[in-house]
């Protein structure tokens, strides 16, 4: 029988553990805490992995993670995922076609297309508008 992996966490750990698997914002980090938590208790990666219905493989790299950043290390790291299509090298354009035709998202939308030589969504737009606005109002306090 293969020797079980373990993982060490203090007490402290523990209750972030218990509160990251109960309270964590998405459900990835809510699986990763309970993971960690089952394999402090000396299960093996397999029964932990079955149980959650996921990889073994998953649960392993979890736990080296753990290991070497701590909480942390349970969190999807930033920059992941499609970049957007639109930049801050963009704001300033973009910032001028919405004063030149404001509420009116389709002709912003085909304005900018030309400026910028870029294909996109309205969603897109939207979702870049609420992002630039958010960070201004940020920077302006």
């Amino acid at each position: 029988m293969p020797r079980i992996k373990t993982v060490t966490a203090t007490e402290q750990q523990k209750a972030a553990l218990i509160k990251g698997s109960k309270y964590g914002r998405t459900p990835s980090y809510r699986m990763r805490c309970q993971a960690i938590l089952l394999k402090c208790e000396q299960k093996s990666s397999l029964a932990v992995a079955t149980e959650l219905g996921c990889c073994e493989m998953s649960v392993n790299d979890w736990m080296k993670r753990f290991s070497e950043q701590g909480m942390d290390g349970l969190k999807v790291a930033t920059g992941r995922g499609r970049k957007s299509i639109l930049q801050t090298q963009d704001l300033e354009t973009v910032r001028r076609a919405v004063q030149n035709s404001r509420q009116r998202i389709g002709l912003i939308k085909e304005q900018l297309e030309k400026d910028l030589n870029k294909e996109f969504s309205q969603q897109a737009l939207r979702q870049f508008l609420k992002k630039s606005i958010a960070a201004s109002n940020v920077l302006n306090g």
